[in-house]
C-alpha cells in the first residue's frame, strides 16, 4: 500500500491520477477524506499494488501530486476466485462477474458500462437493469447446479 496525505491539490487532478495508476498496474486506488494538522481538510490517497509495480506507482504519486512524501507498507489480501461469463438476457449478451468460494458462486455483478449502455438504450433505470441481470444470473446458476 502506498499512501499520501494531501491538502493543497486541485481536486480535479485526483481522477487523472487514479486512471494513470490503474493503467500502470495498481490493483486498487481510493481517496479518503481526512482532517489534517491545524484542522485542515485533506485527502488520503491510497494505492494498492504488487511489489513489482511499487516503484513505478511511488514515482507517479510523487510526480503527479503535491505531496512531499509517501508511506508504504505491506498488506495481505484474500480474494475470491473470479470468472467473467457472457449470459444471454432479454437485453442481449451481458458480461457478469462471478466470485466463487469453495467452488460455489457467492457473488455476482454485471459489468457497469454494459448496464449503463442498456439503461440508456432501453430508457430504463440503471437500478432496474442491475436487478434484472442479477436475477437472470442467479437463475442461470440454479439451472446448471440442478
Amino acid at each position: 500500500m502506498i499512501e499520501a496525505n494531501i491538502d493543497d491539490m486541485n481536486p480535479e487532478i485526483y481522477g487523472y491520477i487514479m486512471e494513470k495508476a490503474f493503467m500502470l498496474g495498481a490493483l486498487d486506488v481510493f481517496m479518503t477524506p481526512i482532517i489534517m494538522k491545524k484542522n485542515r481538510p485533506g485527502t488520503k490517497l491510497s494505492v494498492l499494488c504488487g511489489q513489482e509495480k511499487q516503484e513505478t506507482l511511488e514515482r507517479l504519486v510523487l510526480a503527479e501530486t503535491t505531496t512531499l512524501g509517501i508511506r508504504k507498507y505491506e498488506v495481505n489480501r484474500t480474494v475470491l476466485k473470479r470468472q467473467s461469463v457472457k449470459l444471454k438476457t432479454k437485453y442481449g449478451a451481458v458480461s457478469i462477474k462471478i466470485g466463487y468460494m469453495e467452488g460455489k458462486p457467492v457473488k455476482m455483478a454485471p459489468e457497469f458500462e454494459e448496464c449503463r449502455e442498456i439503461a440508456e438504450n432501453f430508457g430504463i433505470p440503471l437500478k432496474q437493469v442491475y436487478e434484472d441481470l442479477i436475477y437472470t444470473a442467479k437463475k442461470y446458476f440454479e439451472a446448471i447446479k440442478g
